[in-house]
């Protein structure tokens, strides 16, 4: 199993939960974060070995990206795992998937990338290289199954590990937080880039909301103590009043809830927010499942963007939304304001409308609650049946 960044390191974890339950005694190893590790997987690199973000960083570290992926191939050739379970990270797993199927290994890709959006021709690398694609959401199913690839829909282990019916106020008084003021989320992102780009804009947008409401209370998870670095860099260019920078080591973060999950920092941030201003990714469907209203963002630097464009052969996606709640809505649910729109000024009106409009507020936790009921399903256990079921014909 390898899995190459936090959100797919959590959905590894669940899986991992999901395949425990039906085989005790399964040797589960490759590549993964701190949630995998905590099922008793095996671990041969970390999963930071793996996250890079656009193709600028991704080049200064081609020299240790192929020396991991040489490891990882040469270990499963020599010892044959009976299936192997790619956690998103299409750049690198379906290159190794490749390899290991036509080695006669069973793979199963979770996460389907989002060919719908850009570079649908990957549909003819992953049909090579994928035995069986576990696909996050419903409308992934109709792509896979005209393309002739085996796919099962397990829904989002996130909509089963997030309460339907979130509480705020446990989430501040876990934080620590009095009073009855307004509190607004900002989590620029969890890689380097994104917090560089979007940290400063962010902290602007928020100097101009505490111009309208001095008391504003403003969140900020970190996923690790080097991201935290970068962003208090930014903070000190961009002060703020009122903000709490929040981690693993804040206290009442990393208690686990009644369903014993284990929450990141950003989960209980986006309880106890009033609203968020999100950097477009996974995060925002995290923030969907809280039914907090939110204003998505998102800044390329002009080479990025090039190389994307010269990647992908396309200006822009197939489909209009960049947010996945948009996508998923198939509407503009919430603003997205991305690349020269990502201006203080316009982030603030947005973010000012779902702070205080509560008739906007009702309309958006009503459709992300449907949504969270769709996405809701057993995801461990229809994943896990789907791969010891390969694993199990495989072995013989």
């Amino acid at each position: 199993m390898v899995a190459g960044e936090p959100s797919g390191d959590l959905l590894a974890a669940r899986i991992i939960q999901g395949l425990r339950r039906s085989d005790a005694q399964l040797l589960v190893e490759g590549i993964g974060g701190p949630e995998m590790a905590a099922g008793q997987f095996r671990q041969h690199y970390p999963m930071d070995a793996l996250t890079v973000f656009g193709y600028v960083e991704a080049l200064k570290r081609i020299p240790g990206l192929v020396s991991t992926y040489l490891g990882m191939r040469n270990h499963w050739l020599r010892h044959r795992p009976d299936v192997f379970v790619g956690i998103d990270a299409p750049d690198f797993n379906l290159r190794l998937e490749q390899r290991l199927r036509q080695a006669g290994v069973p793979t199963v890709h979770f996460v389907g990338p989002s060919i719908w959006a850009w570079r649908y021709e990957r549909i003819h690398k992953i049909r090579e290289a994928v035995s069986h694609m576990l696909v996050l959401f419903p409308f992934e199913t109709e792509i896979y199954e005209k393309e002739g690839i085996p796919v099962t829909y397990v829904g989002h282990p996130l909509a089963a590990n997030i309460p339907v019916q979130p509480d705020k106020q446990d989430a501040r008084r876990r934080l620590g937080l009095q009073g009855q003021g307004r509190v607004l989320g900002v989590l620029p992102g969890s890689r380097s880039s994104e917090v560089r780009l979007l940290a400063p804009r962010f902290l602007r947008t928020v100097q101009l909301l505490q111009q309208q409401d001095p008391d504003l209370t403003v969140l900020v998870p970190m996923v690790n103590v080097r991201r935290r670095r970068e962003f208090e860099q930014a903070l000190a260019q961009c002060p703020v009043r009122n903000l709490h920078v929040i981690d693993g080591d804040t206290p009442g973060v990393r208690a686990p809830d009644a369903q014993g999950v284990v929450r990141p920092a950003a989960w209980t941030v986006m309880e106890a927010s009033d609203a968020v201003l999100v950097a477009s990714g996974t995060a925002s469907l995290e923030t969907a499942l809280y039914k907090r209203p939110m204003v998505i963002s998102y800044v390329l630097t002009p080479m990025m963007e090039r190389i994307i464009r010269w990647k992908s052969g396309q200006d822009r996606p197939y489909v209009p939304w960049v947010g996945l709640p948009n996508v998923l809505a198939r509407d503009f649910v919430v603003p997205e304001l991305l690349q020269e729109d990502a201006e203080p000024e316009k982030l603030a009106s947005e973010c000012w409308k779902a702070l205080t409009d509560q008739d906007y507020v009702r309309h958006i936790e009503q459709v992300f609650t449907q949504m969270h009921l769709q996405l809701r399903r057993d995801t461990p256990a229809l994943a896990a049946e789907v791969i010891l079921k390969l694993a199990r014909e495989h072995a013989g």
